[in-house]
């Protein structure tokens, strides 16, 4: 049977059934329901590696300098950059299931675009004060530079 023949509901089943086009929010959900999630625990990772480095450091069991021993590595207090790091990654992820929610959305937009702001100003210090390498870092800034993108694209792909 051709699908000339087939009546329109045959081909609404076939479409409900998954093997149709795709759905047109299809990309919106890839990007909150993948891809935020995967960055922010790319993110993750790279906070944990670098707080378990700030507590080595801390205890005196480095070998080698690191940007965890620099000033601006705790730029909050006592607390470690990494920490705070770890903190934010783990709330926006559990965030994206109600980022339609308009307040979620908001403050997870707030926090994207606050964290992206801090990776500038680290960006800079280790580019042009710190002077050293560290390949973590970056991982982090380039994940909390395309947060704040996705997220401040999300009413662009969403239509609202």
């Amino acid at each position: 049977m051709s699908d000339d023949e087939r009546s329109d509901d045959e081909r609404r089943e076939k479409d409900e059934s998954g093997f149709g086009p795709a759905p047109e929010d299809a990309q919106e959900t890839m990007i909150e329901e993948v891809t935020i999630p995967l960055l922010c625990g790319v993110g993750f990772y790279a906070s944990a590696f670098m707080a378990r480095k700030a507590r080595r450091a801390a205890r005196g069991e480095l070998a080698e300098p690191s940007v965890v021993e620099s000033p601006r590595a705790r730029v909050a207090g006592r607390i470690p950059n990494a920490v705070l790091g770890l903190a934010y990654y783990a709330a926006l992820a559990l965030a994206v299931p109600l980022l339609g929610v308009p307040g979620v959305w908001w403050a997870a937009l707030a926090a994207a675009l606050g964290a992206a702001a801090f990776s500038a100003y680290l960006a800079y210090s280790l580019l042009f004060v710190t002077r050293m390498p560290c390949v973590y870092c970056w991982t982090s800034h380039a994940v909390n530079w395309t947060l704040a993108a996705l997220l401040l694209a999300r009413p662009l792909l969403s239509g609202r």
